[in-house]
């Protein structure tokens, strides 16, 4: 196949949104201590030492939540569309990276859509093979995303 084949017409890297930068988790982690801190020291110089040890432990439980949702954010897709394949790369928070390529004649774009809710999910299927795409994004990103993928492929099939 010649080089412009293999150009890609569409590229999108789909990344979980976090609204809470490491800036704003560190200002939260802060007061979240500071009212446990108090509120469990006055617990345990009152005698009702239980109280103070759950206090403690709701922290800790706060602070595994939030780093267990950073780690999440780093998985992350790669769709790519030209005129000889489209290519999907997801990767798992851990790195470890699948990929599935269809022919774009052979690529099906699905789309499931609640009137109310807008896109519940999104899939490429072709050839026995499908994934699912952006599962992890909001709503407006998902109307986006299909909206340019979905002319994206009817481009590319358009020219083949």
């Amino acid at each position: 196949m010649n080089e412009t084949a293999d150009q890609p017409i569409f590229a999108a890297e789909l990344v979980p949104y976090r609204s809470l930068g490491r800036k704003g988790f560190r200002i939260m982690l802060m007061l979240s201590g500071l009212i446990c801190f108090g509120y469990g020291g006055f617990f345990l110089a009152t005698g009702a030492w239980p109280i103070g040890f759950f206090f403690g432990l709701d922290f800790l439980l706060l602070y595994g939540a939030f780093r267990m949702n950073y780690y999440a954010a780093k998985a992350r897709e790669e769709v790519t569309v030209s005129r000889s394949e489209v290519m999907v790369r997801k990767f798992t928070p851990a790195g470890k990276m699948t990929e599935f390529h269809w022919h774009p004649f052979w690529a099906r774009f699905f789309v499931r859509r609640h009137e109310e809710f807008g896109i519940l999910s999104m899939s490429v299927y072709g050839q026995g093979r499908s994934t699912d795409i952006g599962s992890f994004l909001n709503p407006d990103d998902r109307e986006s995303f299909a909206k340019a993928f979905r002319g994206a492929l009817a481009t590319v099939t358009r020219r083949l």
